[in-house]
């Protein structure tokens, strides 16, 4: 039954990400529906983005940066190790 005070939302999305987030959704027993409504419903709820992006690699965006300013910086330090425990016996150290 649709509420007479409800709204239409048209969303163009690619074939894949649909596809991946519908089995997912499915697997949490929720329709694709049902989960922007929770996610509109939470963006009002918290006034911001209800929750941190993250990349491919599951890193925050902030946590993604400073790895690479470390490795960054690894890169540039003239430090190295033979081994693991060489490295943990340093790190250890400092």
């Amino acid at each position: 039954m649709i509420n007479k005070n409800s709204e239409q939302l048209q969303v163009r999305i690619d074939t894949k990400t649909k596809n991946e987030a519908k089995i997912i959704l499915e697997g949490l027993g929720m329709d694709m529906s049902s989960a922007v409504k929770i996610f509109l419903r939470q963006v009002i709820i918290t006034r911001s983005f209800p929750f941190e992006l993250r990349d491919e690699n599951g890193f925050t965006l902030r946590n993604a940066e400073a790895l690479r300013e470390s490795i960054e910086q690894a890169k540039r330090s003239e430090k190295s190790f033979k081994s693991a425990s060489a490295l943990i016996k340093d790190a250890l150290n400092d």
